[in-house]
């Protein structure tokens, strides 16, 4: 199984009502949740941890996560509210206002990580959960404890309005980026983390923190993917652009995905990686975002819709 640890909301999207007056439309989301939809639908055994409310938006996440063939058993389960993310979308690109205070997800302490089952393989880790205390802790706690043992992939899905203390931010980033396998980024998490520079210089300083390997997405352009000896680039599909929800999110599961298909979800596996095992990962990474892109809100595509 591959297990995504992080955070689960729902999305408030912006649309017309029969009357031609604006609402907000719940729709199931966040950046870690979107990745466990993407690796379910793509066929991969899918995982999810978070906080999730009982509340009647927790309930749709679970019946969401459950629909797409996703694991959650070792969902952490409360009755404080659902985070709420009102969406507004310019030019095609997605805008946030947060209400996470005293969730489901964001009130999670190290303690209450579970035990996890031999069946988990791999964990992924990422999005809003990792600047938000005290969850940020506890996913740190998880993927610390479980870093020798398992592959690990982050991506920080680096979003500035919510990051509160930018210097623990970093921190934490750079601990767990120093014990991940695998490191995401965009080109702007990489502008933010390093600052101006040539993509690959700034890309070679990450893996030399201690990822084995690293995937840069640079949107319409398409997505690099970095070890200590190689480096590859796979241009994206040409597509009309709906709206750029979830298209990260959907890279990651095909990455993933990619891996589990291979059989290369292990570190040894990882380490001896060639261009063919790199360029499955981004080819299958960048036609399953293209899907996502080319319809409104994050709906990643099913395997079938890949064939």
């Amino acid at each position: 199984m591959i297990l995504s640890c992080g955070e689960a909301l729902i999305d408030m999207l912006p649309r017309v009502g029969p009357d031609g007056a604006p609402m907000f439309a719940p729709h199931a989301g966040g950046a870690v949740f979107n990745t466990a939809i993407a690796l379910g639908r793509l066929g991969a055994p899918a995982g999810f941890l978070s906080g999730i409310s009982t509340d009647l938006f927790g309930v749709q996440l679970m019946t969401t996560l459950a629909a797409s063939g996703v694991d959650t058993t070792l969902a952490i389960r409360s009755d404080r509210p659902t985070t709420l993310a009102f969406v507004q979308l310019v030019e095609g690109h997605a805008r946030y206002a947060f209400y996470d205070e005293n969730t489901a997800g964001r009130m999670l302490a190290p303690a209450q990580m579970p035990a996890l089952p031999r069946s988990v393989r791999a964990l992924f880790f990422g999005g809003i959960s990792l600047p938000a205390e005290p969850c940020g802790a506890a996913y740190e706690a998880l993927m610390l404890r479980e870093a020798d043992h398992r592959l690990v992939m982050i991506d920080p899905n680096i979003r500035p309005g919510f990051i509160s203390d930018a210097p623990a931010y970093r921190a934490r980033l750079a601990r767990m980026m120093a014990q991940a396998d695998i490191v995401k980024l965009s080109d702007e998490d990489l502008l933010w983390l390093e600052g101006p520079g040539p993509l690959e210089a700034q890309a070679r300083q990450i893996l030399r923190r201690g990822a084995k390997l690293l995937f840069v997405t640079q949107g319409a352009k398409g997505a690099h993917a970095f070890t200590a000896g190689l480096s590859l680039f796979e241009p994206s599909r040409e597509i009309t652009v709906v709206d750029t929800v979830g298209a990260g999110d959907t890279f990651n599961a095909g990455v993933l995905a990619a891996l589990e298909r291979a059989g290369a979800l292990t570190k040894a596996a990882l380490a001896a990686a060639d261009p063919a095992l790199l360029s499955a990962c981004l080819r299958l990474g960048n036609a399953a975002a293209a899907v996502t892109v080319s319809r409104a809100g994050a709906n990643p595509p099913w395997a079938k819709e890949l064939s």
